[in-house]
């Protein structure tokens, strides 16, 4: 008789599915995850997480969801994507929307203030999700911060090398966009930007990489209430980018920059990143983009947005009239868009409680990096599983279940990836079929247990019952773990 349950379970519209913008990992797709995170690629010895370590990063686990008041006016004009939860037990939470702002509450709690952090969670966004370009609605972040008093700009720069050192890992030619908020400020304030629009007319600037700047002037103008000749300056100063070096003169040499607290702050702290970069062997990597703008509110000094281009791509040029506007120069945007960004919140932990703590820090976007990565998964994965157990089973033969459950008992101990059909008295065929595309073969019948043997076999890509002309190597079963590592590590270098 049906359940109340699976009638339900058949009700008229029902469709059984995950909340769009959501996405079950399962298997290949999982393990290729785990694989840029903690595991080592076979193109790279390191990860993410290796990366993080050598830095001497800390790991931390914050819950999944905060009181609301933690969250609230800390996200600007994004604040309507931050997932409110029912009252439960007399406390109002929502869902957490990113890594930076539980860290802060955590170190403000725990009146931490020196600290190299990292974190690797969920975080969730009421977002328009478009699954195929990486843009969902729950989603990884993987977050590096350092928080302390250090003198400028030595940390900002540790950052920006964690990000170049992170995608060379990947083997990904990226681009480090950057800015800085002070020179944000400073440009909108000559262009003549009354204060209180600041921040809205920086989250409609933060469109640039999705919009054309006709568009985004637009929103400026019409739905934010700019007057247009500012908004036309804006445009003069904002579409250029490219070479670090040549924006920096271009903002020198105008003098009614030179005059704006703000712009001479960021400059200087600009300048000093230079040098460091160029210490680290990063300035290559790197784009100054004066569009750049974070819509969030909470940063303070440095921005930056990493995105899948080499810095050839928009490096602008110096003509007679300055640096070249970028607009017509600017290449097509990558169709996930940023797989990385971050920067400087000084400000930020300081809300929760007296002592403000500065902080520089980069979330890296997993689920878009595995987007990125998709068209070389195949070359770069590995099988998953190293060896498969089979037995010679005769009419009279009983099978050597127990036989292939021992044996891989021995290489699972020792932590070769093995598996062997699950059943009593498996044929041959299908066990080839079961091994297919599997490097190696573990093969005995009863005289090579009679004999404490057993066959250690390299399976051809195609490899199939056929494949009988060569039995493989004969081993004892005590060599048996130390001739099966010496042969995965001949299969998986070729």
């Amino acid at each position: 008789m049906a359940t109340k349950d699976s009638k339900m379970s058949r009700r008229p519209g029902f469709e059984l599915k995950t909340p769009k913008g959501t996405r079950d990992w399962v298997g290949s797709d999982l393990a290729w995850r785990e694989d840029i995170l903690f595991s080592s690629l076979t193109y790279k010895s390191q990860t993410i997480s290796s990366v993080f370590k050598r830095h001497g990063g800390t790991p931390l686990d914050t819950p999944v969801f905060e009181l609301k008041e933690v969250l609230a006016e800390k996200y600007g004009e994004d604040a309507h994507l931050v997932y409110d939860l029912a009252d439960q037990g007399g406390e109002i939470c929502s869902l957490r929307f990113d890594l930076t702002v539980p860290f802060a509450r955590w170190l403000a709690m725990k009146k931490i203030t020196h600290v190299k952090r990292y974190q690797i969670a969920k975080v969730y966004r009421r977002d328009q999700p478009a699954i195929s370009r990486g843009r969902l609605r729950e989603f990884h972040q993987c977050d590096f911060d350092i928080a302390g008093l250090y003198d400028p700009m030595i940390a900002d720069a540790e950052i920006l090398s964690i990000i170049a050192e992170v995608f060379e890992a990947l083997d990904l030619k990226i681009t480090i966009k950057i800015n800085h908020r002070q020179i944000l400020d400073g440009l909108f304030a000559v262009a003549g930007v009354p204060d209180e629009k600041m921040r809205s007319i920086s989250s409609a600037l933060d469109k640039m990489d999705k919009m054309s700047w006709s568009e985004v002037k637009r929103e400026m103008v019409q739905e934010k209430g700019l007057l247009e000749e500012v908004a036309d300056r804006i445009g003069d100063y904002v579409r250029r980018s490219g070479d670090i070096y040549e924006v920096l003169q271009f903002l020198e040499s105008n003098p009614g920059f030179s005059a704006n607290e703000n712009m001479k702050a960021g400059l200087h702290d600009m300048r000093l990143l230079v040098s460091y970069l160029e210490a680290l062997d990063v300035v290559n990597k790197v784009s100054f983009d004066l569009s750049l703008a974070r819509g969030l509110d909470y940063y303070s000094g440095l921005i930056f947005e990493i995105i899948t281009k080499p810095p050839s791509g928009n490096v602008a040029v110096v003509s007679g009239e300055g640096i070249q506007s970028s607009e017509q120069r600017k290449p097509e945007p990558s169709q996930v868009g940023s797989i990385a960004a971050g920067g400087r919140y000084d400000s930020l932990v300081g809300m929760y409680g007296k002592r403000p703590i500065p902080c520089v820090g980069v979330s890296f976007g997993v689920d878009r990096i595995c987007t990125v990565l998709e068209e070389r998964r195949e070359k770069a994965q590995k099988p998953k599983i190293d060896v498969y157990i089979m037995a010679f089973s005769g009419k009279d033969s009983n099978g050597f279940l127990l036989e292939r459950m021992m044996v891989a008992r021995q290489l699972w101990d020792a932590g070769i990836r093995a598996e062997f059909a699950a059943k009593v008295k498996p044929n041959l065929p299908q066990q080839f079929k079961a091994a297919k595309d599997l490097p190696l073969a573990v093969i005995f019948g009863q005289d090579e247990l009679s004999a404490g043997q057993v066959r250690l076999k390299v399976l051809l890509p195609d490899n199939d019952e056929n494949d009988t002309k060569d039995r493989g190597q004969l081993v004892s079963r005590e060599d048996l773990v130390e001739e099966v590592k010496k042969l995965l590590k001949i299969t998986i270098s070729n």
